[in-house]
Formats: C-alpha cells, sequence, structure tokens
C-alpha cells in the first residue's frame, strides 16, 4: 500500500481522561506514519486535544477539528458528503456505532479501517479476531491494521517549554523523588489515603522524597497531607497553573510512582514513570495505564474488589525494584 499523505482519525468525544488513555494511539500512529498530515476529528463533542491537552500532541496531530456534528444522525446518509470538499488517503474510525460508521464512509477516502461490526465495513480485516479486553490494545490494533505491520516504539510525546520550566522549580534536580497519586474518578477506586501516607513515610526514611500529586478534587487533602507527613512535597498546590501537562512535565522528574486506577494515573504512564497501578473494583484488563515499567496489584489478589484490602507492604515491595539496588535511586 502507498504511504497515505492524509490521515483523519474519528472519535466521537474525548474528555481528559479519554485523551490520556488515547495518547500511546496518537504516538504509535505518528511513527507508523511519520510524514502524513494527522486530522483529528471529533464528531460528537469537545476533544481536549484542542483544548487542556494540545501541547501534547503538538507534531502528533496537525488539526483538530472539534465538536464537528458529524455521525449522530441517519439523515447524514444521503445528501451532501461530511467534510465535502475534503478528501483523505487513510480514515481511521475508532468507534463502533455502525450508523456512525456508515457516515464516515460517505467522507471521500482511499482507505477505510474500522472495527465496527467486527470489521465488517472495514476495507482491511484482521485475518484472526480476538478483543483486546484493553482499550489501548484497541486502538493500537487499529494502528496495526492500517499500517500492516507490528506496532513499534511510539513518537516522543511533545514537552511544553513552560511547564518544564515550571516543574524544575518546583522539583529540582538531585533528589530522588516518589510520586504518590491517592486520588480517583471515585471515592471507591481510592486505596486509603493513610496507607500512601505510611509507604511515603517508608520510603523518606530511604532517603528519597515523597511527591503527592493531588488533582481539583483531593485538594482538601493537603491539609491532612501536611498535618501527617510535614516534609511531603505538594508541587500541584504550589503551581501556577496546576493542568494536566504540568503534571505529566512533573512525573518526568519522578523515579517512581504509585497510582490508583486514575487520570493521574495515566499521566504518569503518559511521562513513562515507573508505576505501582492499584486495581479493586475496576479491571486493569481494560484499564491499565501504557507505561514501560508497571506493577500491578489487584484487591482480588487479598480476597476481594475493596480496595483497603491491599496491604501497605505490598505496595512497597512492588515500589522496590524500581530503584538501583546499590545507590537507592532509579
Amino acid at each position: 500500500m502507498t504511504e497515505p499523505s492524509s490521515i483523519l482519525v474519528y472519535v466521537g468525544l474525548d474528555a481528559v481522561g479519554d485523551g490520556l488513555m488515547k495518547l500511546p494511539f496518537v504516538r504509535a500512529l505518528r511513527a507508523a506514519f511519520p510524514a502524513a498530515h494527522i486530522t483529528w476529528m471529533a464528531g460528537k463533542g469537545h476533544s481536549v486535544y484542542a483544548g487542556s491537552l494540545a501541547p501534547l500532541v503538538t507534531g502528533l496531530i496537525d488539526e483538530v477539528l472539534d465538536d464537528a456534528g458529524i455521525g449522530s444522525r441517519a439523515v447524514e446518509l444521503i445528501g451532501r458528503r461530511p467534510l465535502a470538499g475534503r478528501a483523505f488517503d487513510l480514515v481511521i474510525d475508532t468507534q463502533r456505532r455502525v450508523l456512525t460508521t456508515l457516515i464516515l464512509r460517505r467522507l471521500s477516502h482511499r482507505r477505510f479501517v474500522s472495527a465496527a461490526a467486527d470489521f465488517l465495513l472495514s476495507d482491511v480485516k484482521p485475518a484472526a479476531w480476538r478483543k483486546p479486553p484493553s482499550m489501548v490494545a484497541q486502538m493500537m490494533a487499529l494502528v496495526e491494521l492500517a499500517s500492516g505491520r507490528p506496532v513499534q516504539a511510539g513518537a516522543p510525546l511533545p514537552r511544553d517549554v513552560s511547564a518544564e520550566g515550571e516543574a524544575d522549580a518546583l522539583l529540582p534536580a538531585g533528589p530522588c523523588y516518589v510520586g504518590f497519586a491517592p486520588g480517583a474518578g471515585g471515592r471507591h477506586k481510592c486505596w486509603p489515603l493513610e496507607r500512601f501516607i505510611a509507604v511515603a513515610r517508608g520510603q523518606a526514611a530511604l532517603g528519597r522524597v515523597p511527591v503527592f500529586l493531588l488533582g481539583p478534587n483531593e485538594a482538601g487533602w493537603a491539609d491532612a497531607i501536611r498535618a501527617a507527613f510535614p516534609d511531603a512535597l505538594l508541587p500541584l498546590q504550589a503551581a501556577v497553573s496546576p493542568t494536566p501537562v504540568l503534571t505529566i512535565a512533573l512525573a518526568r522528574r519522578l523515579t517512581a510512582a504509585v497510582a490508583n486506577d486514575s487520570g493521574t494515573g495515566h499521566m504518569l504512564a503518559a511521562a513513562d514513570a515507573p508505576l505501582v497501578s492499584l486495581f479493586g473494583p475496576t479491571p486493569p484488563e481494560k484499564f491499565a495505564p501504557a507505561t514501560s515499567r508497571l506493577a500491578i496489584l489487584r484487591a482480588q489478589d487479598w480476597g476481594g474488589a475493596s480496595m483497603d484490602l491491599i496491604p501497605a507492604e505490598a505496595v512497597a515491595d512492588a515500589l522496590e525494584p524500581f530503584f538501583d539496588p546499590v545507590s537507592g535511586s532509579g
């Protein structure tokens, strides 16, 4: 197949969590097609790639069509074609609703890839298909199918100069920083805060510097953390602009980290921080972050789905392989 010079990727919308989970796909797509003009179309809502996460996809995505209003109504199957006047060498449909896929096939294109209806409407199909449980793996399979070759290492994630400078000021070079992200989208996904603090104290006793990453929903925990552990660092509470881009910049300065199944966990993974990822009521097979060094601890291994079943000792033990056995740093 001739390498495509123009690619359109269709999504319904991207909230922050969606955008973070899709970053490995974006990076893999750019690595597979380094010279292509990549258009990202959010057909049914807003994409954070046109907003808060835009700095992370600079150079990976060339254009975002935000809230395009395409892919929802049966009337779109007749009359004027979607994005009339534009044509794409390759269209990748990342969703599975058949009506939307039929509408997208009306885009002017040379090659169309979609897993909807088990690839019934796709121009190329896998020789054998068993749907991976992981959402990231499902999207990676689309890159492999579109390119005709296995996914290689993803293109580097861009670095925002302003965020990197602020991260340098908040976490200056030198110490061995260990990150702790105690929040999550729901409290049922949170390991007890007092156990995060206990593991952080243990890391401090080993000469490492604990760093707590608290998002807006966890900002109220800052006083409790400071009271229990005065030496802990809370850089996002001291930040000028505590954005996801800054969180990822801070994560690049961590030797290792611990996080629940959360958006912050995916931010840590986007920075490729070695990560202990804690799961209970949600399946890691589907939601595990994509990072090269990952240890998953499941509450089920201690008898149930409740996060408080995971012992602090197990988390501390899972962290230790991420450190140099001689120096104790990464």
